[in-house]
């Protein structure tokens, strides 16, 4: 879990930027109080002589939630006329008129009545800080359109309003907001989630232990994925040495002799047990793209990279542990796999062993050397 930045350190960063801010509490599943801690937030935020308004929030009825309400101003909603029916929507133009500093917008995944300027909230939202209108706003994991598919195997729940991933990669900051399977379960028994005619029909599908835990890791593992992201960018921009990331990365280095599969299936074991990414590497030169039998092994491994999902790449070079040593680093690898050398002697003596160059040549990385699987 990212660790909580104080409302002053949002405010900083608003003030540095020409554009707005964008803040996402994320959450695993409805009920772990995300609109709350946001409402938390911007009543903080307005204790300081912040400019901070509420332009659209979703309490659901809950009497807590509705308390952190308070003080703060509401942007009245925008009547819509749709087939006779009156529906209420976030007034966006109001708001850019308005133009506070800080804007409160629940419901990220919503889809707007027909008739709205967007078509979906989160595009409201980017217009807003377009316009140099910071944004606080909420959404639970299961909306990330990536992830539609594999939710919907994982609950038997299929989400129709989704949202781009993106959203997360160019938010300014993410907190997530957490909460136990067992206190989710009991807040929707108390009736803290739901209306009491909905709570059974949760608990037997979507409010389920193993959904819930399922969820729960999926956000987590997906904040720490775009946490290392970043981490690496800025690794790369500043040129620091050393600096890794919480996940674990397995590099299988590979040359088109018969032990390839061998290695990329062993990498594959190795980074299922750390769920940690895989990449496979492959250095090269123009003598393989003149050899008919090892263009076929490269299929052979490309096939394989592609059914394990692998991260395979090729990299051009007359000095293989140079370029693995470059390709690790770039890419903030924390363990690199390598086969059992089939150099005589004399030419380790000669040249140097690869593995001891690339052992001398990078910092903070494990080399596993496997032996040969003929024995």
């Amino acid at each position: 879990m990212m660790a909580k930045k104080s409302p002053d350190y949002f405010l900083r960063e608003i003030e540095r930027a020409n554009k707005g801010r964008l803040k996402i509490y994320l959450g695993a599943a409805p009920g772990v109080g995300k609109t709350y801690h946001m409402l938390q937030d911007a009543n903080e935020m307005k204790a300081r002589g912040i400019d901070v308004v509420i332009g659209f929030v979703e309490t659901y009825g809950r009497k807590d939630t509705e308390e952190q309400i308070g003080d703060l101003e509401v942007i009245p909603l925008k009547e819509i006329n749709y087939k006779g029916a009156i529906l209420k929507e976030m007034d966006l133009e109001a708001i850019l008129k308005r133009k506070p500093q800080v804007v409160v917008v629940d419901e990220l995944a919503h889809t707007n009545a027909p008739g709205s300027k967007n078509e979906k909230r989160y595009q409201d939202v980017l217009e807003l800080i377009d316009n140099g209108i910071s944004v606080m706003t909420a959404v639970n994991i299961q909306h990330f359109e990536s992830l539609n598919d594999y939710i919907n195997r994982m609950t038997n729940v299929r989400v129709r309003e989704t949202i781009p991933d993106k959203l997360l990669e160019i938010c300014d900051e993410v907190e997530v907001v957490d909460v136990s399977p067992e206190t989710l379960i009991e807040r929707l028994k108390n009736g803290k989630i739901y209306s009491p005619d909905k709570i059974e029909t949760a608990l037997n599908n979507f409010f389920r232990v193993g959904n819930l835990s399922a969820l729960r890791e999926l956000t987590l593992r997906e904040v720490a994925n775009e946490v290392d992201d970043r981490l690496l960018e800025y690794r790369n921009r500043k040129n620091v040495i050393g600096l890794k990331g919480a996940q674990e990365k397995i590099l299988v280095c590979v040359n088109l002799r018969f032990n390839a599969e061998y290695l990329i299936r062993r990498g594959y074991r190795l980074a299922k047990m750390l769920k940690a990414d895989l990449f496979v590497l492959h250095v090269y030169n123009d003598d393989d793209l003149r050899d008919h039998k090892k263009l076929k092994k490269l299929d052979e491994i490309t096939m394989l990279c592609n059914k394990l999902e692998a991260k395979f790449y090729m990299v051009k070079s007359n000095d293989p542990a140079k370029a693995i040593i470059k390709f690790a680093e770039e890419n903030a690898i924390t363990q690199i796999v390598v086969g059992q050398s089939v150099r005589r002697r004399i030419d380790e003596i000669i040249r140097g062993s690869i593995v001891r160059r690339i052992m001398k040549g990078t910092k903070f990385i494990d080399v596993l050397v496997v032996a040969d699987p003929r024995g």
